[in-house]
């Protein structure tokens, strides 16, 4: 088992990362709406 501190960190990151997609991923999607608008 892991020390604490080390599920601590962990989880820390992890949270980190599901932040990092919930928001670039709406981001990337608009950014790529208006390439495809640009292009045609």
């Amino acid at each position: 088992m892991a020390p604490a501190n080390d599920i601590k960190a962990a989880k820390a990151t992890y949270e980190g990362f599901v932040n990092l997609v919930k928001w670039s991923t709406p981001a990337i999607c608009v950014l790529v709406a208006i390439v495809i608008l640009v292009i045609q």
